[in-house]
C-alpha cells in the first residue's frame, strides 16, 4: 500500500496487486487516454495509516530501550554507537570457508582505551516483542557476526504488557548473555 501511496500508481499486475484489489484497499482508474492507475481507496488509507501508527508504537519501545542501553554503556564509560552497520567475516552454513557479511547491532560499544587489546568491544541485540526475539534467534549467520564483532553479545529483553518477560533466559543461545529490562533496570 505505501509503495503504491508513493508511485504514481502504475499497476504491477502481481498477487499482492491482486489481493489488494480484491480486498477494496486499491481501486482502478482509467484516465481519458485508456491508461490504468491504481489508488488507494479510503478503506487502504485508514488501513495505511493504522499499520504505520502500530509500527511507530512498536518501533518507540524498541527504540526506547536501545536509548536506555546506549545511555548505560556511556554511563559505564564506553564509547557508543547506535545503528552502525559494521562488517564481519563469518562461515558460511554450507561451506567451509569464512565470508563477510554486514551486521547492524542495536548497540555497539567499546571502552575507552587507544590500547587495542583493552577495547572490550560489546554488542546489545535489544527484543521488545517475543514474534522479533524468536524470528532473530533462528538467524546463526547474525549471532556469529555479532560474536565476531563484539568480546561479547548480549540479547536485552523488554516486557510484555502488564511486566512478564518476553522470553525465558534459558531460550537465549548459552553463547549470548542475556540482560532483562525490568522498570528502570537493566537486570543481567
Amino acid at each position: 500500500l505505501r509503495d503504491v501511496y508513493r508511485s504514481a500508481g502504475w499497476p504491477c499486475q502481481d498477487t499482492i496487486e491482486v489481493e489488494l484489489l480484491a480486498a477494496r484497499l486499491l481501486e482502478r482508474v482509467v484516465d481519458a487516454g485508456g491508461r490504468e492507475t491504481l489508488r488507494l481507496t479510503q478503506a487502504g488509507i485508514e488501513m495505511l495509516a493504522d499499520t504505520l501508527a502500530s509500527n511507530r508504537a512498536s518501533r518507540t519501545a524498541h527504540e526506547a530501550l536501545v536509548e536506555r542501553v546506549a545511555l548505560e554503556m556511556c554511563r559505564a564509560g564506553r564509547l557508543v554507537w547506535r545503528g552502525l552497520s559494521l562488517r564481519a567475516r563469518v562461515a558460511a552454513p554450507a561451506e567451509s570457508r569464512a565470508g563477510w557479511c554486514v551486521a547492524r547491532p542495536d548497540v555497539f560499544s567499546i571502552r575507552r582505551t587507544s590500547v587495542e587489546a583493552y577495547l572490550e568491544p560489546v554488542v546489545h541485540e535489544i527484543k521488545v516483542s517475543r514474534a522479533d526475539l524468536l524470528g532473530d534467534l533462528k538467524k546463526r549467520e547474525k549471532r556469529a557476526a555479532y560474536l565476531e564483532l563484539g568480546g561479547a553479545c548480549w540479547y536485552v529483553l523488554g516486557t510484555k504488557p502488564g511486566g512478564a518477560p518476553i522470553a525465558r533466559p534459558d531460550e537465549i543461545p548459552q553463547e549470548c548473555g542475556v540482560m532483562q529490562a525490568r522498570g528502570d533496570s537493566l537486570e543481567v
